[in-house]
């Protein structure tokens, strides 16, 4: 209904008063930090220039323009009818994809238009392809020179054993002379203070300083969460120039080293692909970012902190930001700076081929080029990417290219991703590894004149996998592979969050609202196929409850089948088994969504946790038990992320569905789990196992574990299903309640049941807030789960709120 605005054409104006007088200044400059996207700016009825890039920054000198009032204008030209025009207009070869499947409901030629590509609609989100102003304006005036970048790189230098600091300033100098002056650093924690002489030349002068940090003082590095600190230190740099007046710049300064490992493996053909931060190997553990909001001035930094320390609280390490939405503000990448969360960047260009005449490739120039000046401080940000598995797109040849053509795309692709923008970042940054797509086979796809035959092959660098025809809880379907940077599985999200922008006609799995909001061709199906391999389906003839019991399934199954690929990622990190293995990241797709629909987040649009969140906190546990069965044989890993060995106690406890006593337990004792390693701890015959425990069948038990170390040290506990759910024998519907109370800032749940209940969810609707524990396995006859609000609430709003589920409740 509201698609004609994109359509239309649409002017800001503005009348204002200059602030100041004018003629004191030798420069003014009208600066747009962000156009969306394709605009004509005027100031008093004269063209100062044109937008046609969401990601640049636009800076016009309005100098002999401006008037002590004035009107200011932007024309925009409708991004829809700009990208059909650039379509249209292009010469030679089509740049395909035209147009995005018709499930999505989207619009044609994103690849034509430096935008946000999701903005015409994805297979997770809506077409709203805005125009506006997306960012800051701001007037400028300055005499002399003028500072518009400012950046800090820490290099550790091997040979000196010594932290240094390329501190590098970019200038507008407006004076037709050089200009000489002082540039003094100060980070006074590190006693270290150091002057330079420096000369600015006329036009975009730049100066380059090496700061060496005092040897005697003491940096502490920057760690991802879970590693360490995140421990940074206040910097001052002041300019004091001959001409002009005195700059003083403060910022936030981090050491940390960063490397990409392609290096050969014992037993194993092709070549590793981890990280290593400040020279410790890391594994990567983490999900997929995309925009918080189709209307990017509604994420506000709440926003941002709520999704990220939700992230961080699920015991993730690091999160990739996707190819398809937008280079994130300042605000997001200074969060994840101090919460420890690592960001693979990837440049805005995602599942498409991309025009490469020469005025699209200046404006990507510009793009890259500033947001690599804008970010490469953050030691958050880890890599660079080039974009998002357009690499793959041509090797699988997705948009059906005769074979006589492709070579032109080939080149097509080499001059934008190698020739213009690797060529930028190397320039721009010395300090962080860049790859030209995901997934791709790294530095193998660079021999392969950076096109591989397969981008997937789990021997070389990073994979994607998706597959919603196979068993999801069978882990020998998952490649084996060195980095797993994309794999997931949909759902639906909570009743409360769907409820807000819908009718009670609506509340069905089958209405015209469940099917327009599922973007993913029979993404509804799929998640009742997944179900129905391990779950009854729900049969309830009121069909409210019918959805709800259908919705809640569909998390449990989302969060059940991303938890054994997760485990099983995890559990290879360490192992080569036929030429694979050494698994060194797990980023599912996809942390967040952009609106209220099946997706394959495990954040629902407003930061409500899906039961898979809650999941992923334990699935990414610094320590945690794992189990697998190979050929009937049952065999638990010991999978941790500490930095030192650890002697532990594997508790195993086999229980019937029947009954909260347990039927056998076992503890083996003065077992060793290695520092940030995955080893077998523990394997039985499961028919022996079962046979101990009083006659057990697969049906009729289900096993769990967990490792108890010293001084407190503890694992999540884990389950291994025996069977489906659904053949499950003894299960019986138990009675759950909950008593409420409140103990500082949070609430304290006591559940109590009297039979064991598969995947017990607390629910408070739409109070905002999480539980520490939810849609776990109860298999006693008390549990205290603990909520944490986000905002104010009471003991009789969550009382009144609460609705207990577990698997018995869905009839």
């Amino acid at each position: 209904m509201y698609r004609w605005i994109s359509l239309d054409n649409w002017t800001y104006s503005r009348t204002f008063k200059t602030p100041f007088d004018i003629r004191k200044w030798q420069k003014v400059n009208l600066v747009f930090e962000g156009v969306d996207t394709v605009a004509q700016i005027l100031l008093n009825n004269v063209t100062l220039g044109r937008t046609d890039n969401m990601f640049t920054r636009y800076s016009f000198d309005i100098s002999s323009v401006i008037q002590e009032v004035n009107c200011v204008e932007v024309r925009f030209l409708s991004a829809v009818s700009y990208a059909a025009e650039q379509s249209r207009c292009h010469k030679g070869h089509s740049i395909p994809p035209a147009c995005p499947p018709p499930v999505q409901k989207g619009e044609c030629h994103v690849n034509f238009i430096r935008k946000e590509q999701c903005s015409f609609s994805w297979d997770w989100g809506p077409s709203f392809p805005t125009q506006g102003i997306w960012k800051d304006v701001r007037i400028e005036a300055y005499d002399h020179y003028h500072l518009i970048y400012f950046s800090i790189t820490p290099l550790f230098v091997k040979s000196a054993q010594q932290w240094c600091l390329e501190v590098e300033s970019i200038f507008d100098v407006v004076s037709s002379k050089p200009i000489a002056g002082l540039v003094t650093v100060n980070i006074p924690k590190l006693q270290t203070q150091q002057s330079f002489s420096v000369k600015l030349q006329p036009g975009e002068g730049s100066i380059v300083l090496h700061v060496n940090i005092n040897k005697s003082a003491a940096v502490e590095a920057w760690w991802p969460n879970g590693h360490g600190k995140q421990t940074g230190y206040n910097m001052t740099t002041t300019f004091m120039m001959e001409a002009g007046c005195q700059i003083e710049k403060f910022s936030k300064v981090y050491f940390r080293t960063v490397e990409l490992i392609q290096e050969p493996i014992p037993g194993s053909p092709g070549l590793s692909f981890y990280f290593r931060i400040n020279g410790r190997p890391i594994f990567i553990k983490g999900s997929n970012w995309i925009p918080a909001d189709s209307f990017q001035d509604r994420v506000t930094s709440d926003t941002l902190r709520l999704l990220l320390k939700s992230a961080a609280d699920a015991n993730m390490n690091a999160l990739r930001v996707w190819g398809g939405g937008v280079y994130e503000q300042d605000e997001f990448y200074d969060i994840c700076d101090e919460i420890g969360i690592m960001i693979w960047q990837d440049f805005m260009f995602a599942c498409a081929l991309y025009p490469t005449n020469q005025s699209f490739l200046e404006s990507v120039r510009a793009e890259v080029t500033h947001q690599v000046r804008r970010l490469k401080s953050h030691p958050s940000i880890i890599l660079w990417s080039g974009n998002n598995e357009n690499e793959a797109a041509i090797a699988s040849n997705w948009f059906s290219i005769p074979y006589p053509d492709i070579g032109v795309y080939i080149k097509d692709y080499v001059t934008l991703y190698v020739k213009n923008i690797r060529e930028i970042v190397l320039c721009e940054d010395k300090s962080r590894p860049f790859v030209t797509s995901s997934p791709t086979n790294g530095v193998e796809s660079v021999k392969e004149g950076w096109l591989s035959r397969n981008p997937y092959d789990t021997h070389y660098g990073d994979t994607h996998f998706y597959d919603y025809s196979h068993d999801c809880w069978n882990w020998t379907m998952y490649p084996k592979t060195r980095f797993a940077s994309e794999y997931g599985f949909q759902s639906w999200p909570s009743f409360s969050t769907i409820e807000k922008v819908s009718s009670p006609e609506d509340w069905s799995y089958t209405s015209n609202f469940s099917l327009h909001r599922q973007h993913h061709e029979g993404g509804n199906i799929q998640m009742l196929q997944e179900i129905g391999r391990h779950f009854k389906l729900p049969q309830c003839p009121d069909p409210v409850k019918q959805f709800k019991d259908m919705i809640y399934l569909t998390q449990v199954m989302q969060a059940q089948c991303i938890k054994t690929e997760t485990e099983f990622y995890r559990f290879s990190q360490s192992e080569i088994i036929n030429g694979e293995g050494h698994t060194m990241g797990a980023l599912y797709w996809q942390l967040n969504d952009i609106w209220q629909a099946p997706s394959w987040a495990s954040l629902e649009y407003g930061g409500k946790w899906k039961l898979l969140h809650y999941f992923a906190q334990n699935f990414f546990a610094p320590l945690l038990p794992v189990a697998y069965e190979d050929k009937g044989m049952l065999h638990i890993y010991g999978v941790s992320d500490l930095h030192e060995d650890h002697k532990v106690t594997l508790r195993v406890t086999v229980h019937a569905w029947s009954s909260l006593e347990p039927v056998c337990t076992l503890a083996k004792e003065g077992v060793t789990v290695k520092a940030q390693s995955a080893v077998p701890i523990y394997k039985e015959p499961i028919c022996d196992l079962l046979g101990r425990c009083r006659n057990c069948t697969r049906e009729s038990c289900v096993i769990t574990f967990c490792l108890v170390g010293e001084d407190g040290l503890q694992s999540p506990r884990n389950h291994y299903f025996l069977s489906s759910l659904k053949d499950a024998v003894g299960l019986q519907k138990t009675q759950l309640s909950a008593s409420v109370s409140q103990q500082d800032g949070i609430y304290i749940f006591v559940l109590q049941t009297t039979a064991i209940a598969p995947f017990v969810t607390l629910d408070v609707g739409s109070i905002k807030g999480r539980f520490s524990d939810n849609g776990f396995l109860m298999t006693e006859k008390k549990k205290t789960v603990v909520f944490y609000p986000w905002e104010p609430t009471s003991v009789e709003e969550l009382k009144s709120s609460l609705i207990l589920t577990s698997l018995l409740d869905v009839v």
